[in-house]
């Protein structure tokens, strides 16, 4: 097929399918076959892949930045991540994973909606730059069993389970586990730490990751339930928080699990009701390593943190179709976490924090066709939070097809994130660091024009124009009445850039993208561009069929230009190639692939965050992947 004989649909952008011409947003659309054929390893990579994101990797975790905003030591707590439509983000961080601890095997994903904008007059908190939308694969896809396995560079190994069907009496089911080891990076050198004491700045074998997953899906009628749970474990080389240095007992694991019960039915009328209820959980340890000593005694103590969120979310929605021109839907959600407690001791008990909290909003939103050709979109919500009040934010879209294969679509909205728990309750109760309870939400207003131009069945370009102001930034700073660090509303941000995208798909097998974004998020209180900001990013993706319907080779070109680190000096420019041989069909049900990642083993490093003695992390060189997948 061509790939613009018909356009792609998309569902998170207002909450139902729409073509994505005629979105309130700018989107981006990721398939499973991409994925395969590029090797995407984490929903991270994916990401990246698409034009105007840039990923961070600190070790840890995977931080996404959009449009020039990526805060070293950001949580992902403004973006909002979706599995199905439901929310994924935990209510201790409202951090959304997006590397090994992301609960969903990437091999169960159909496809990744990448929405960006504000879409808070939707979704609430969290929706600040970008929605991503990760929809899952069903039994019907599968209609028997796979298994797959891969291993690769630094001792890592995976291994999943796939069971998919669909029944004579109309039941769907999908029923998959993963389980994951790698050993990491076994020698990982950073020159702060290159003293005797320290192994020369040499951490060895503390870069171990592994998690086991587990997802499922079952659909009857009107009703699906579906739920997942992870568990992972990531030791960390960098010795973060002041910690033991080449200590592998320095780690963190997390915990996450939910169950949704869905409910959706087209009345009589053209009435679409959904409603869902669903219970979650997020569990985080963390065990850090420290010297301590006592009557003159120098000994070792593991500082531990407890983290502990569980919640329950309820939502309903209404859709109506009035006559031919008006789509309207409105609705509305409740969270109540019920647990959200915070815990630091070692020796002592430093911190034993239980809250809890509520929320809820209501929401609208019109689709009016004025004429053949002319959609205005106007979307609007209103929340309300036990920690800091109520807000209401808009959004409005004027989208206009002139001529056949050309729209251009003219974009407003306003966005907020509320503080999480971390930042209002969290201290450490060493005298260093306070809560601030009476944090306000961060507030964002934007301005994006979008054109979109298919030319000819093959092609398709995007150029788009943005204007972010960000108000009320949390910050990590200083109280200079008792020298105390807490998190205040003390940052304006101020971002604008430009997107140019061209796609293309042949015959044969043949596709491709090539994207370019320039981008400057600038802090309005010192008029310097912030921390990990890169003001160039350029993507190139090519998928070339080596042999026609059977081997492909996926080569993906990155390239991010120097970033400024929190001390105001600057990593170099980098540019990454990955390339990936994919195989179906060379024998009934078995699909192979190998890549290599960062081929030419460029040497680069990411801007680290204050909890860092590093200036910067270094980023692995060429690493290897060899996957088997067989359906039977």
């Amino acid at each position: 097929m061509l790939l613009f004989q018909e356009i792609p649909s998309v569902l998170g952008a207002s909450k139902y399918e729409q073509k994505v011409t005629e979105a309130p947003s700018a989107v981006s659309i990721v398939t499973a076959e991409e994925i395969k054929k590029y090797g995407y390893r984490t929903l991270g990579e994916i990401l990246q892949s698409v034009r105007s994101f840039h990923l961070t990797y600190d070790r840890s975790l995977q931080q996404v930045g959009v449009r020039g905003f990526n805060r070293p030591g950001d949580s992902n707590s403004r973006i909002l991540l979706l599995i199905n439509g439901h929310r994924r983000n935990d209510n201790i961080f409202g951090a959304g994973e997006v590397d090994t601890a992301f609960l969903l095997d990437v091999d169960l994903i159909d496809r990744v909606e990448i929405i960006r904008g504000p879409s808070s007059s939707l979704y609430g908190t969290n929706a600040f730059f970008a929605v991503v939308n990760v929809i899952t694969r069903r039994g019907r896809d599968l209609q028997g069993v796979e298994v797959a396995g891969e291993a690769g560079t630094h001792e890592t190994y995976r291994g999943r389970g796939t069971y998919g069907n669909r029944f004579g009496n109309g039941l769907e089911l999908l029923l998959s586990g993963t389980v994951y080891d790698s050993e990491g990076n076994h020698r990982v050198y950073f020159s702060e730490f290159d003293t005797p004491e320290n192994n020369n700045g040499t951490a060895v074998d503390c870069d171990g990751d592994k998690f086991t997953s587990f997802f499922g899906k079952a659909s009857l009628l009107d009703f699906t339930l579906e739920g997942g749970y992870i568990d992972r474990e990531k030791h960390s080389p960098t010795a973060p928080y002041g910690t033991v240095f080449n200590d592998a007992r320095n780690k963190g694991e997390s915990r996450k699990g939910y169950a949704v019960l869905s409910y959706e039915h087209l009345f009589p009328g053209k009435w679409t009701v959904q409603a869902n209820v669903s219970y979650n959980y997020f569990h985080q340890d963390g065990d850090y390593i420290y010297d301590y000593s006592l009557d003159e005694t120098p000994f070792l103590v593991v500082n531990k943190d407890r983290f502990r969120g569980e919640w329950w979310e309820g939502e309903l929605q209404v859709t109506k179709q009035l006559g031919e021109r008006n789509k309207l839907i409105f609705g509305g959600d409740y969270q109540d976490n019920f647990r959200q407690d915070q815990k630091n001791y070692d020796l002592d008990v430093y911190l034993n924090a239980k809250n809890s909290s509520k929320n809820w909003g209501i929401y609208g939103q019109d689709e009016f066709q004025v004429f053949s050709g002319l959609i205005f979109n106007l979307g609007i919500r209103y929340d309300h939070y036990d920690t800091f009040g109520g807000t209401t934010n808009p959004r409005l879209a004027l989208i206009f097809n002139p001529i056949e294969k050309t729209t251009l679509k003219l974009l407003y909205g306003t966005a907020f994130r509320a503080p999480n728990a971390f930042e209002l309750y969290y201290n450490d109760g060493l005298a260093t660091q306070k809560p601030n309870p009476d944090l306000d939400a961060e507030k964002i207003k934007t301005y994006e024009a979008v054109w979109e131009q298919y030319l000819g069945d093959h092609l398709r370009s995007v150029a788009a124009v943005f204007y972010y102001k960000i108000n009320n930034l949390i910050n990590f700073t200083f109280d200079e009445s008792d020298g105390l660090l807490l998190f205040d509303n003390i940052d304006t941000v101020e971002t604008k850039g430009i997107e140019l995208e061209l796609e293309g798909k042949w015959n044969g097998g043949y596709e491709g993208r090539i994207s370019y974004t320039y981008q400057k998020a600038e802090d309005k209180n010192t008029d310097e561009v912030l921390s990990n900001s890169p003001k160039h990013l350029a993507k190139l993706n090519l998928i070339v069929p080596v042999i026609e319907n059977r081997l492909f080779l996926g080569m993906e070109e990155q390239y991010t230009s120097r970033r400024k680190t929190i001390y105001s000096n600057h990593t170099g420019g980098y540019a990454v190639t990955n390339l990936t041989l994919f195989s179906r069909g060379l024998l009934p049900g078995l699909e192979v692939s190998a890549s290599v990642y960062n081929l030419f083993e460029e040497n680069y490093g990411d801007p680290a965050s204050a909890a860092f003695l590093q200036e910067t992390i270094e980023q692995d060189g060429r690493v290897f992947r060899f996957k088997l997948a067989y359906l039977f």
